[in-house]
């Protein structure tokens, strides 16, 4: 039987540095406020001229390397994002080129902070199916693009980067249980209102902000912690295992409360939970694939380990996998 497995992890991030205290100089707000409300100390920011491909490549080619494998043996590049360079062509096409895996699928996937899992669902399926032997699964974002920085309620959440998963064919089991869900009915939590079909960009709607992203704090927070133990407690009972069995749960980096509610409801204690919000604020797609990077590069994983991962995002969708490592 063929398995898919993570041979390799890497990450890419903007060298600029927002902390609270430089938000604080353009809205009124303060690194206590922010940070208790959210865990955030700061983000990285990208520049002008950095796209959300750039740091697709990066992560990529960093996992690559550290697997020392040649670009043009890469079979298929999937990138997970909501803020690519451009509407259309995929960034991972973009990505592609600029890494020189010619001989690699590329596209794109949106199921916003979910959609890493979502794709590396994709490349389970592709490899025990016997299409690829070798997906290269990226999270990528440059949300502070589609963010107002005059908007307290959203300015101080976001940050950009991306994190690679090369997944690779194996005869020992690696990627396992999956659950993949959405609900469009809470649709309107967290959104960008103009820009598409059904409200395309014109002077009024850009006069208006509706480029920019809506987040209803409240409600998202809610409705995350509730989704978050519910697919976490089935992952456990579907598979037979405890809380004990789990070596490091990688949540997305959304809000550190709902991090702690999730972690205090289920009982898992802090040297278990993966998190780095605090020093990169809210990733999305990028979030949980950054914590696996540096929660491998770090130690905090070892062969033989049992990983949770649980994200949760705009649609509003969500998606747990249990990796052996």
């Amino acid at each position: 039987m063929t398995f898919a497995r993570i041979v390799s992890t890497g990450m890419s991030l903007p060298e600029n540095i927002v902390t609270n205290d430089d938000i604080a100089k353009k809205v009124e707000t303060s690194d206590e406020w922010i940070y208790g409300r959210t865990g955030i100390h700061e983000r990285r920011v990208s520049s002008e001229g950095q796209a959300t491909s750039n740091f697709a490549a990066a992560a990529s080619k960093q996992a690559l390397e550290k697997a020392g494998m040649d670009p043009m043996d890469l079979q298929c590049l999937i990138v997970a994002t909501i803020t690519p360079d451009l509407p259309f062509p995929a960034s991972a096409c973009l990505a592609q080129e600029s890494l020189g895996a010619k001989n690699a699928a590329a596209f794109d996937i949106s199921a916003a902070c979910s959609g890493y899992v979502y794709a590396l669902s994709i490349a389970d399926a592709y490899i025990r199916g016997g299409l690829y032997e070798n997906v290269m699964v990226v999270g990528a974002e440059t949300l502070t693009k589609v963010i107002n920085w005059e908007d307290r309620g959203s300015c101080i959440l976001f940050g950009d980067g991306a994190g690679a998963t090369l997944v690779t064919a194996s005869d020992k089991p690696g990627l396992g249980y999956t659950e993949l869900g959405a609900d469009g009915a809470y649709a309107d939590l967290i959104h960008v209102p103009g820009g598409g079909s059904k409200v395309p960009t014109t002077h009024e709607t850009v006069d208006q902000g509706l480029q920019y992203a809506v987040v209803k704090g409240r409600d998202v927070y809610k409705l995350a912690v509730t989704l978050a133990e519910k697919v976490i407690t089935r992952a456990l009972e579907k598979n037979d295992l405890s809380v004990d069995d789990i070596a490091l749960l990688v949540p997305h980096q959304a809000n550190q409360r709902i991090t702690d509610a999730v972690q205090e409801r289920l009982g898992f204690s802090e040297d278990r939970v993966a998190s780095n919000i605090e020093f990169y604020g809210n990733t999305s797609a990028a979030s949980v694939p950054i914590c696996l990077h540096e929660a491998a590069s770090g130690g905090r994983i070892k062969s033989g380990d049992k990983v949770l991962l649980v994200a949760f995002g705009a649609g509003f969708t969500w998606g747990t996998m249990l990796i052996d490592w």
